[in-house]
């Protein structure tokens, strides 16, 4: 359900901006495609939930095909700098968790930059958002990207 015009349906202190932390990069084009679809649909969702979102996936999977040619993808190292950019900007994470988020360097470089700043870091999986992880939920998820990083 979309917010009617003038509806606040989140508190003053979640108006900061999610950077959404979706896997990408893998050698196949339909793959990506994929992902690409999924952080698009978890961006409007919370959109929908009156959040403002930066999905950077959203954002760079059109840039990437184009920039790419038949390479196939620039690759999750040629958009660090883009990254962090807009990750400084962002006030917390979700993680949507879909195929590969584990094994993504990508996603281990992101969820390590806002737990060392000590932004909030939730998990949203296709059909709903968990409140920012717990300390023992954060520790274990910490324990499964470090090994990437």
């Amino acid at each position: 359900m979309l917010p009617k015009k003038g509806e606040d349906l989140v508190s003053e202190t979640d108006k900061g901006i999610v950077y959404l932390a979706c896997p990408y990069t893998d050698p196949d084009r339909q793959v990506r495609e994929l992902r690409f679809r999924s952080a698009t649909e978890a961006a409007a969702a919370l959109i929908s939930q009156g959040r403002i979102v930066f999905s950077p996936i959203t954002m760079t999977h059109p840039i990437d095909v184009v920039l790419s040619k038949e390479a196939g993808t620039l690759g999750s190292d040629f958009w660090v700098s883009f990254d962090e950019a807009f990750m400084n900007a962002c006030s917390e994470i979700v993680l949507l968790q879909i195929g590969g988020w584990r094994e993504s360097k990508g996603i281990a470089r992101e969820i390590d930059h806002f737990y060392r700043r000590q932004k909030p870091i939730s998990i949203m999986t296709e059909t709903h958002i968990q409140k920012p992880l717990l300390p023992m939920e954060l520790r274990q998820l910490l324990r499964e990207v470090r090994q990437l990083v």
